[in-house]
């Protein structure tokens, strides 16, 4: 079944090709297909289907080193450098919180809420104009801000910080309440993406 398109970002043919190119181009990083599925939490056949559209379109390179099939954008593109530039506003939050987050010890969960979520849930409404981040934990509440600030400045939106102790967070105030009856999009800790499928292990 063809994944339904992100209401986020229109311009790309379905959810699962936005989730890969996004973790393919925004770190710029070379990835095995394997390793590409473990990342985008998405079943190996449906990273191996669209990999392929997007050679053929010239958008990605591969190569091989021994077994491994390597894949990465393709710099020659005239495609690449606008096509990254959409997903930074579209798809970039998310994986760049989930990198720069990931540095940071004593967040046990976070997660984005508010409009941008509900957006990329398939909510109608507004385009959003910020983005609204949720930690929970005993980080170190600096990090947490610069790491905001420089996402921001690199997707264009402001990414707004809510940082609460395991304690606060399972409070029962209006404002939880509301976070918790909306949809989330889950950046550390929380529920997981699906398994992805295991694929060739000359592919790995």
């Amino acid at each position: 079944m063809r994944s339904q398109a992100p209401v986020l970002a229109p311009l790309f043919r379905s959810e699962a090709q936005a989730l890969l190119l996004s973790e393919l181009l925004l770190p710029g990083e070379e990835m095995s297909m394997t390793d590409l599925a473990e990342r985008a939490g998405l079943p190996y056949p449906t990273v191996h289907r669209e990999v392929a559209r997007l050679l053929d379109a010239g958008l990605l390179v591969d190569r091989r080193v021994g077994r491994t099939r390597l894949i990465s954008g393709n710099a020659d593109s005239p495609l690449l450098a606008p096509t990254r530039e959409i997903l930074l506003t579209v798809t970039g939050p998310v994986v760049l919180l989930q990198e720069a987050l990931d540095d940071i010890d004593g967040i046990e969960r976070a997660f984005l809420f508010g409009s941008f979520a509900a957006r990329a849930k398939g909510e109608p409404g507004p385009p959003p104009n910020d983005i609204d981040l949720m930690v929970i934990g005993s980080p170190d509440v600096r990090a947490v801000y610069r790491v905001c600030r420089e996402v921001s400045e690199s997707v264009g939106r402001i990414v707004n910080p809510t940082i609460m102790s395991p304690e606060e967070a399972a409070e029962q105030t209006g404002f939880l309440e509301e976070v918790r009856a909306a949809p989330v999009i889950e950046i550390r800790g929380g529920a997981g993406a699906p398994a992805a499928d295991a694929g060739p292990a000359e592919d790995r």
